[in-house]
């Protein structure tokens, strides 16, 4: 059984004449509950990666399949609501909605998701990544892993089929980046959510029970 299923996945990038190919023929598969880590070069296509399971962008060719249901099979209206029904996401910039305070950005994806009492989880949410005292502070207030524990709890509201983790860790500190990096791992162990995973850090990758290494346009 698999969750995430990449099937003969095709994309390039065309610049006036020059066309960058950066998948030519990729084959992927994550099993349900799986932490898979992906490493790789700068420029080797590990954000593209996430972009297209996510379904922000297009496959040249070939297919991905999220819990069975095809890309291919969407609509591009169909493919947002898709996207946000089943995909959580953790970036390494955050991301998240400067007007809004913590509370009301780990709420977000459950309106979307028309979750019944939304604010009771996103408390639950918060305290579970140790932030209950901060529900009312906006971004600008918070520190940036502070900021990271509110992305990856907003990332696990709706209860996703995957998250999807781009250098989530990046832009921190060594130890904030630990201390941020244990608590997604706990809380992703404790939900049984399928991650993927892009990280420079070996460190972080050892964390996870597959490690893949991306280049030239192939995960080994």
């Amino acid at each position: 059984m698999v969750v995430l299923e990449i099937k003969s996945l095709k994309k390039a990038y065309h610049q006036s004449s020059t066309s960058i190919e950066i998948f030519k023929d990729l084959n992927f598969h994550v099993k349900p509950g799986q932490k898979i880590a992906i490493m790789g070069k700068s420029g080797s296509g590990k954000s593209t990666l996430l972009s297209l399971i996510s379904g922000i962008i297009k496959a040249d060719d070939g297919d991905i399949l999220l819990d069975g249901t095809s890309y291919k099979q969407l609509e591009e209206s169909q493919i947002n609501d898709f996207r946000a029904s089943n995909i959580g996401f953790v970036f390494q910039n955050f991301h998240l909605v400067s007007y809004l305070n913590a509370l009301e950005n780990v709420m977000l994806p459950a309106k979307v998701c028309n979750i019944s009492n939304p604010k009771e989880k996103a408390k639950e949410l918060l305290k579970s990544v140790g932030l209950e005292h901060r529900l009312d502070h906006l971004p600008s207030q918070l520190s940036g892993g502070e900021k990271q524990r509110v992305a990856i709890a907003r990332a696990l509201i709706h209860n996703p089929k995957i998250i999807l983790a781009d250098e989530p860790s990046g832009n921190l500190d060594e130890e904030t980046g630990i201390a941020v990096m244990d608590k997604l791992f706990e809380l992703i162990d404790k939900n049984n959510t399928t991650l993927v995973l892009v990280t420079h850090s070996k460190e972080v990758a050892l964390r996870c029970e597959k490690t893949y290494e991306l280049s030239q346009g192939n995960l080994v």
